[in-house]
């Protein structure tokens, strides 16, 4: 009923014609009883049919344009207004939308005098009884789910209006550059199937009654909000046609997009930030940065699923996953690097050690050996000597043999010192001391790397919002 007003009030600017047909459901007085005599006035619709000779076997209505004189246009009145966006699927370029489609033309062979008729001015006849504009939606991908009204309103000055409400399943044009964040026109361009502008004639209402009276019809829109719907006049000149488009505008909701999609990507770069914080020496750096890697692969081929193909450019949350996958690909090559020159150095300690080891061994057999000579001291008697020259010959030998063999042992102690120094300072090295030169190498490399790092995530995270940021 409100549908049937607010046409009316648009196209004949006035709602008396339409409160006038409640009028004919009402009793009729005595006097109008149409089982009256002749000259008595009848008050059934029946009779203004049977008035009409409207039958669903006359070609009269159905067959041709309802004109009088073929030189004049059909002229169609069309309003619509959108109730509900159903369904935007992006990857198939499809918007699913329910609209109310009212049409009026005028039908020139029907009138009738509502003073004869208790003042009938409106009824309600079978569709297929009449000829009907062939309006169609251009951008329609699915005909066989339009259920129309199988009545339609015809006035007693020949206008006849059709009320459809139709769930129209047409495509659209989409710019997902800013998804989720992004606001999307979809037109719908109605126009005649077979009749040239000199045969038919669209008309339409202004775009200020348009906007109030979609604002007033307009219910839940699911997953979009709705911000605005147009229309525009245009004449096709190359099929002499004249055609309505309009344009509705609608806003995604980006709040499950976000919660689901955007706070993981971020949480798994920082996460990649936090696993510097990991010793490079253990082997579970390196296993997860893989695993974070391989979540952000996963994220990527779910908005593989959503986005279409044929985008002109890059949308920004691709450029999104892609700089992210980025940087944390490269912080994984990084440990790679990491691992790879301390473990180079890990090697080459590992060959000193067994130099050390060979080292060692043959000191201390060479020192055994040495511990093994003892000093004797000999005795020559000295042919054609003396006893006293004996005597201090033997004193002699026997004082250069102890001194020998004092310093002997003296060396011995201090080879013995050199080595427990050595083997002191060996385990210092082993136990944390100073590192070895690709040691310092990986640490100094690490160190830098991450603050690069973190400077080069933050300017990336800035810039893509400010890409994302509707004022820019």
């Amino acid at each position: 009923m409100l549908v049937h007003l607010l046409f009316l009030i648009i196209f004949t600017g006035s709602a008396d014609s339409f409160t006038a047909a409640p009028m004919t459901t009402q009793t009729p007085p005595d006097d109008l009883d149409p089982t009256a005599g002749e000259g008595k006035q009848v008050c059934s619709f029946h009779s203004v049919v049977e008035h009409l000779d409207m039958r669903a076997d006359n070609r009269l209505y159905k067959a041709t344009r309802p004109v009088l004189n073929h030189t004049h246009p059909t002229v169609v009145n069309l309003f619509v207004a959108p109730t509900a966006i159903l369904d935007v699927v992006e990857k198939d370029l499809k918007l699913v939308s329910s609209l109310w489609i009212l049409t009026s033309w005028l039908n020139e062979h029907i009138s009738w005098d509502p003073s004869k008729f208790c003042g009938i001015e409106w009824i309600s006849v079978p569709a297929e009884w009449l000829w009907k504009p062939d309006i169609i939606i251009e951008e329609r991908l699915e005909k066989d789910k339009v259920v129309l009204s199988p009545y339609v309103y015809i006035s007693s000055d020949g206008w006849v209006s059709a009320v459809n409400k139709e769930v129209v399943v047409s495509m659209c044009r989409m710019n997902i550059y800013k998804f989720p964040f992004d606001s999307q026109s979809c037109n719908l361009t109605f126009s005649s199937g077979i009749y040239y502008t000199d045969e038919l004639e669209l008309n339409t209402s202004k775009n200020e009654d348009l906007r109030f009276i979609t604002t007033m019809m307009i219910r839940e829109e699911y997953d979009w909000m709705f911000e605005n719907f147009t229309c525009m006049e245009t004449n096709q000149t190359e099929y002499r046609q004249h055609s309505i488009v309009y344009t509705v505008t609608m806003k995604r909701k980006a709040v499950l997009y976000i919660v689901n999609f955007l706070l993981p990507v971020l949480c798994f770069l920082l996460l990649d930030i936090a696993s510097f914080l990991i010793s490079d020496g253990s082997g579970e750096k390196l296993s997860f940065k893989v695993t974070v890697l391989l979540a952000v692969t996963v994220l990527q081929l779910i908005l593989n699923e959503i986005l279409p193909a044929t985008s002109n450019r890059m949308p920004i949350i691709a450029m999104y996953c892609c700089g992210s996958f980025a940087l944390m690909l490269l912080s994984l090559l990084e440990t790679i690097l990491v691992v790879y020159l301390l473990e180079k150095d890990s090697q080459k300690t590992e060959t000193d050690k067994d130099h050390n080891l060979k080292e060692d061994k043959a000191r201390g057999h060479s020192s055994d050996r040495e511990r093994t000579y003892k000093w004797c001291p000999c005795f020559y008697n000295v042919p054609g000597g003396d006893d006293g020259d004996t005597h201090e010959l033997q004193t002699a030998a026997e004082e250069h043999a102890n001194q020998s063999h004092g310093f002997r042992m003296i060396l011995d102690e201090l080879r013995n010192l050199e080595k427990n120094v050595h083997v002191l300072f060996k385990s210092k090295e082993e136990g944390g001391g100073r590192p070895g030169y690709w040691s310092r190498m990986a640490m100094r490399i690490n160190k830098a790397f991450f603050i690069v790092y973190v400077t080069t995530v933050v300017v990336f995270l800035i810039v893509i919002y400010n890409k994302w940021n509707p004022e820019y």
